[in-house]
């Protein structure tokens, strides 16, 4: 006799089985963001004030003549949200791979999400 919970446990193995590396990287994503407490950036609308978390993808300092930013894509298993800061060439450990919680209000720029000179938490290393 098979229980709901051992059904449960054999889809979830099935699943895990045939499911891409990068299915279940977001997965493991998204289920880190929600322990954070962060809203998944899926759901981010412009102009909310939101609180996420998840990994930087990538950090790309770029200059301007007249005012030099520092950007990065914070990837949470269900989409991403563009970190900007503006004014900064450099933040101590914003860098690839590093785990982040964010806090801002979300802004489109390229039909992509933003968040401006957003409060940030490094998260420790999992």
């Amino acid at each position: 006799m098979t229980t709901d919970g051992g059904r449960t446990s054999f889809r979830r193995l099935l699943h895990r089985l045939t499911a891409s590396e990068a299915e279940i990287e977001a997965q493991e994503l998204q289920r880190e963001s929600e322990e954070a407490g962060g809203m998944p950036a899926g759901q981010c609308r412009r102009g909310q004030v939101v609180c996420v978390s998840g990994r930087l993808r990538t950090v790309v300092y770029t200059p301007r003549t007249n005012l030099p930013t520092l950007e990065a894509d914070l990837y949470d298993g269900s989409d991403v949200v563009t970190l900007v800061w503006l004014g900064r060439r450099h933040i101590a450990g914003i860098e690839p791979g590093r785990q982040v919680i964010a806090r801002g209000r979300v802004a489109m720029r390229d039909d992509r999400k933003v968040i401006y000179n957003p409060h940030y938490e490094l998260e420790l290393p999992r």
